[in-house]
């Protein structure tokens, strides 16, 4: 994730919302939704733009390691 500037992450942190609120994401400056898209992190779609699978994994936290004995 060090990859993405500030402005990126907050767009795709802003997508991951839009997407489990299932209502609109806020402002996203359009800039960073394209540099998302070209990462394969975002799509655009009629309605704005979404989240891809790959986006999510990206904000997923890490697995945690208290399950490992």
């Amino acid at each position: 994730m060090s990859d993405l500037t500030e402005g990126q992450l907050h767009a795709l942190q802003n997508l991951s919302r839009k997407k489990s609120a299932g209502g609109e994401a806020p402002f996203l400056n359009i800039r960073d939704a394209q540099a998302l898209v070209e990462l394969g992190l975002a799509v655009r779609s009629r309605q704005g733009w979404d989240i891809t699978p790959e986006g999510l994994r990206l904000l997923a936290p890490p697995p945690s390691s208290d399950n490992q004995r």
